[in-house]
């Protein structure tokens, strides 16, 4: 039987295991939805605007391991993906992007809801495709997965002319894929391995430092063990948060610009620094010239791009997180390790003066404070997702995180808007899971609107809004950079939020005192329902540590006018 090439599109979806599709339809990709209609496999859900599927199709793929996928339709459907496509690439997300265009005929001429998507996404996907013949569709699709999943995991777009996908598909989906030129490196260099295990038996201030990548890779259960091993400690990237469990001894959080004091200070004197699946970005390192200055630094990554790029690097690694690990520990395990015991003590030292920027709350209720206590009425057996300000930094400084793929947020594109949506995703991949987003005021109204598929859907999604009428972040920028002059970050206008809630037919609380968080946060963790929660604090809670433009990660302005130096 002649099948169309939205069919074969869509038997493609099934023959990856895709069973969840987040969309949003329109006139050149209802041939498509046509044909997903008439699949027994695979659930459509209709998310509010094309960002929210992107973000939702990225939480459900950092959650579940899977490739996420959401579809939209040409024109405005497909650049409203844009946002969305940008922060999954920037985080190595394993996405499949589905955009319909206008008929082949009339590309280039400038047709209703057109718009030359895969030019717009080309510096933002892993790889894109403008289908040209139905035929090509089942090979685009197997390869499409196979990219996006693989090496470094990233978005692929597939854009699909109308006339094409009701064009009839004579060929089968293939066996395998044949891509010629993409070869990753999957193990790394035995040489190379040698050298970096001389340098951990040497060191004597030796700092392992997690990223994202060895979330991706699953690799976390290693990243201990070395760590273990080695007696070093460890520091995590924003991305790698949930590497290690927060309250294992040797992890001292998370390093940058707002991280930790005691990961700061180390990174800062050791003299090895082992740096896995993580980029080197500026959030990270401070002034460059400052970063780890007394270290040589191991590098290992799965995207040779990546190693050199912004930090200098003694002994690179390309390769699979997991197989350079494990081939690091075979080596290591056979030999007799000496341990640093003076240097233990001292980072120990550090760990316990973290954060000791923050004095006591008082009557006063703050973001702090509040995640203080989810972690204890939670038992950190959660997922949290996290937007973007203020509340996404004091989020990764003092939540208790046991597990990886339990911290998910917009690291390298700083996306408002992401927390929401992302948790639609995550909880889709984790039904039995409790799901909190952790948001402002600011981040929340650029994508509240996915309330209605959360409701849709009966998501249990717990949200908490951490309301301080203001552009938190951009207002303590201008506190640090514009002399205290603040501009345009006063948010007047904030609707009512519980009765927003009740608005959408959801559960609303308000939280206004300390004396308030247990009895709310009880409630809302074990109501089983979709709940939002305003929590009211001060628009003069600023983020401690914060490291300044210019200045190396032990530089940092503690607070009360205060530095660490």
């Amino acid at each position: 039987m002649t099948i169309t090439g939205a069919q074969a599109l869509v038997r493609g979806l099934e023959a990856e295991g895709v069973t969840i599709v987040f969309g949003y339809p329109g006139g050149a990709i209802l041939p498509v939805y046509d044909a997903l209609r008439e699949s027994k496999k695979i659930k459509h859900v209709l998310v509010r605007q094309e960002q929210g599927g992107a973000h939702a199709a990225s939480g459900f793929a950092r959650v579940s391991g899977k490739t996420g996928v959401c579809m939209a339709t040409s024109g405005p459907g497909a650049t409203n993906l844009v946002t969305g496509i940008a922060t999954a690439y920037m985080d190595s997300i394993p996405m499949v992007i589905i955009t319909g265009q206008v008929a082949t005929h009339m590309v280039g001429t400038d047709a209703f809801q057109e718009v030359d998507i895969t030019g717009i996404t080309h510096p933002i996907t892993k790889h894109n495709y403008l289908v040209q013949c139905a035929d090509d569709i089942p090979r685009i699709v197997k390869e499409a997965f196979h990219i996006a999943s693989t090496g470094r995991p990233g978005p692929v777009l597939i854009d699909i002319p109308k006339d094409v996908a009701e064009s009839p598909c004579r060929e089968e989906i293939p066996e395998t894929v044949n891509l010629p030129g993409y070869k990753p490196t999957l193990r790394g260099h035995g040489a190379q391995i040698k050298t970096a295990c001389q340098l951990m038996e040497e060191a004597k201030k030796p700092l392992i430092q997690g990223g994202g990548g060895v979330i991706t890779a699953d690799a976390g259960k290693k990243l201990v063990k070395l760590a273990e091993l080695l007696q070093a400690p460890v520091i995590t990237t924003l991305m790698g948060l949930g590497a290690i469990p927060t309250e294992h001894p040797l992890f001292l959080g998370m390093l940058g610009i707002h991280g930790h004091s005691a990961a700061n200070q180390a990174i800062t004197e050791c003299d090895l620094l082992i740096s896995v699946g993580a980029r080197f970005d500026d959030r990270m390192t401070g002034a460059v010239e400052k970063f780890a200055p007394e270290a040589k630094i191991i590098h290992i990554d799965i995207d040779p791009a990546e190693i050199g790029k912004n930090v200098r690097v003694d002994v690179p690694i390309v390769g699979h997180v997991n197989l350079v690990l494990q081939a690091i520990l075979e080596r290591l395990e056979q030999k007799n390790l000496a341990r640093c015991p003076d240097w233990f003590r001292q980072v120990q030292e550090w760990k316990k003066e973290t954060p000791s920027s923050y004095p006591e709350c008082g009557e006063i209720l703050t973001t702090r404070l509040v995640i203080q206590r989810l972690n204890q009425i939670s038992r950190g057996e959660i997922i949290v997702t996290a937007d973007v300000g203020q509340h996404q930094m004091f989020a990764a400084q003092f939540l208790n995180l046991k597990y990886p793929k339990s911290f998910l947020t917009s690291g390298g594109l700083g996306t408002m808007g992401y927390g929401f949506p992302a948790a639609v995703g995550a909880q889709m991949a984790k039904p039995g899971a409790a799901v909190v987003c952790i948001t402002g005021d600011g981040s929340f109204q650029m994508t509240m609107n996915e309330l209605a598929t959360a409701k849709e859907q009966g998501l249990p999604i717990k949200v908490l809004i951490f309301n301080n009428s203001c552009l938190g972040l951009v207002r303590q920028l201008q506190h640090f950079y514009c002399d205290g002059r603040q501009t345009a970050v006063e948010m007047t206008g904030n609707p009512d939020f519980v009765k927003l809630a009740g608005a959408y037919g959801i559960e609303g609380f308000r939280i206004s005192h300390p004396s308030e968080i247990d009895g709310v946060l009880e409630e809302v963790l074990h109501n089983g329902k979709l709940s939002l929660v305003d929590c009211v604090i001060n628009c003069e809670e600023l983020v401690y540590p914060t490291v300044l433009a210019g200045k190396g990660l032990n530089e940092m302005v503690i607070g009360n006018g205060g530095s660490h130096e």
